[in-house]
Formats: structure tokens, sequence, C-alpha cells
């Protein structure tokens, strides 16, 4: 973690709030989470955070790596938080006025938050909430920088990328539209752990008031059409899980997502397969003789043993051959779709 990072589409991490709980399947395997109880348990800040192994519901925020950024010369797209979620309930809007402040003084860099819970930022980054506003400009002052507010007024950071995290229809279908309705000079979607198909042209907006619920085409916004000015998705990130007991992804999942974001020129990153890769039916030789080594999974995201499922006609069968193995190849092709920063 730092100024140097392993993840594909960022060139650093940066950890000022740090803990997290579980929200939806996708957290299952979490990484952070992993790492936290494992190579980082001994450092002070991570042993705060979980009990057992997993996440205890507490965070941490670390003022020691809070203006990091500010003594980065060197311009870097930065992960905000990779340790945890920003937009938890649990976490004070002081936190993140101070979070908000140091990327405000450092436009150089390009700052990206990934969150599963879209509601409590949509909240903090209303129009109408001018106490934010006025929180952000009192940390930017503590922190004995220049007061933004006169040019920064209530436009959102040209610096800052907003995205939430899915991992099936349901996911998407929840917190996309949240996304597309919080003010965001960028917007992203980070697809992973796929653990099932997601189709982001028909994004079911839920109504919460009588009348049928709509569908929207989220790479395109509101308005739809591919006459539109912009797309209102940025960069679309999908990636396999990876780590221990990890589940497999149907390599269709990936090509749909990649077909559907070439036809709305929206920028695709494909991160990883995860730990498991496709086999052509009836090719078998290499087949580990564990069964937990292979499965067979349908596009439908059901998964079993060899031996101890049922094989239907449309099964997949796959191989856990590792991360690295597996690699990220999608039909031989590397994907590195970045934001179109302005």
């Amino acid at each position: 973690m730092g100024d140097k990072s392993k993840i594909e589409w960022t060139d650093a991490t940066w950890n000022p709030v740090i803990g997290c709980s579980m929200v939806s399947g996708g957290c299952q395997n979490c990484y952070a989470q992993r790492d936290a109880s494992g190579r980082l348990k001994n450092h002070p800040d991570y042993s705060r955070v979980i009990h057992r192994k997993l996440w205890n519901g507490k965070f941490v925020f670390r003022h020691n790596v809070l203006d990091q950024p500010l003594r980065w010369q060197k311009p870097r797209t930065i992960f905000v938080c990779s340790m945890g979620d920003l937009f938890h309930e649990s976490v004070p809007d002081e936190w993140i006025d101070d979070v908000m402040a140091v990327t405000a003084m450092a436009p150089q860099h390009r700052f990206m938050v990934l969150t599963k819970r879209p509601e409590r930022m949509m909240k903090y980054f209303s129009v109408g909430a001018m106490c934010v506003r006025i929180g952000i400009r009192q940390s930017i002052e503590k922190l004995g920088g220049e007061d933004i507010g006169a040019r920064w007024k209530n436009e959102a950071l040209p610096n800052l990328a907003l995205g939430v995290s899915i991992e099936d229809q349901k996911t998407a279908d929840e917190r996309i539209p949240i996304l597309l309705q919080t003010p965001a000079a960028y917007r992203f979607v980070s697809y992973e752990p796929a653990l099932n198909g997601v189709n982001l042209q028909t994004i079911v907006l839920k109504k919460k008031e009588h009348g049928p619920d709509v569908s929207i085409n989220a790479l395109y916004g509101w308005h739809g059409g591919a006459d539109s000015d912009r797309t209102m998705i940025d960069l679309v990130i999908m990636g396999g899980e990876s780590g221990p007991n990890t589940r497999p992804m149907h390599p269709d999942w990936a090509r749909s997502i990649r077909d559907q974001c070439a036809a709305a020129r929206v920028p695709f990153h494909f991160k990883q397969f995860g730990e498991w890769h496709e086999v052509p039916i009836g090719f078998t030789e290499e087949c580990p003789a564990e069964p937990k080594h292979c499965c067979w999974l349908t596009p439908d995201g059901t998964f079993s043993a060899i031996g101890r499922g049922r094989y239907k006609d449309d099964s997949m069968l796959m191989f856990r051959v590792g991360k690295k193995r597996a690699g990220r190849l999608l039909d031989g092709k590397e994907h590195n779709g970045k934001i179109r920063w302005r």
C-alpha cells in the first residue's frame, strides 16, 4: 500500500480511513479483510478493526497518512480507502471532510473512491447539503490550505471519480441508479467479484412511490441513446474472485460487459479471471484428481464439483489454476480502459 500499487487500474492507494463490515455476497471473500487479518495483523491500526479474522465494525482514522497525497509530487491515480468503505454508515462526516479536503488540495492527482453504500455517498455530495461544503472548507483551513470556496462553489471536484462496487444484477440495480443521481465529475463501476451476469443496458430503477419500475441504460444515463453528448459511466472495471475459497467467473459475463462497453464507447478494464479458468467441454486430461479443483459452471452462476453435481447442457468445465495462470487475457487480449480525465 502507498505510492505504488499492484492493482492494475490505479497507481497508488491511500488509506486514511480503514475498517468495514459485510453488506452483500461480494464481501464473502473480501481481500481487504483477508489482508487486515493476515499480513497486516500486527500493524497497530489494522489490529483495531479485526476480530478473529473478520471486520469487527470499528473504524480508525489514520491522521499520520492524511497528508500523504500532498507529499507526492508526481501526478498519479489514487485509489482512496482500498482497505475499507469511506461511506460506511459508521464513518463520521468530519472524517470524510478531511479526505475530501486533501483531494481538493492535490489537483495534480486523480482520486477514485469506491463504495458499496451509495446512499450515504449521494447524501454527502448532495448539492443541497451545504454543510458538507462548509465542512470541507473548514478542513482545508485546518490543514493550512488555500480556501477554494470561491472557485469551487457547488461544482463537483474535477479530480475525483465516484464509483460503486457490484457483483450481480441485483446489486447493479440497487447501486448504479443511486450513483447516477450523485453529483460527480466522473463515475465508474467496479464489477468485482463477478458472481453472475449483469446487463448494464437494462438497469431496473425501483420506484419508491406508486408506479411501475423503469429500466435505464446505465452506460448512457438517464437520457439514453448513442447520440448522447457524454455517457454517465466513465469506466467499468471487471474481475473474477481471487484468494482462498473463491467462486468461478463465467467468461461469457466478461464478454458481455466488454461488448456493452464497446457499443457505448465506455472504457472497459478487465482486471483478472481470478483463480479459475475455462476449459473446453470434453477436455479433462489436465483436470486434477481432487474434484474441488474442477467444477461445472452454468451461465446463471450455479457451479458444482465434478462428480458431485448434475451436468447441464450449458455447463462449462472450469479448472482452478491460480490467479497468475488464469491471467487477465479475455479472448487473447488485454483490456486496460481508464477514465478519460479532462
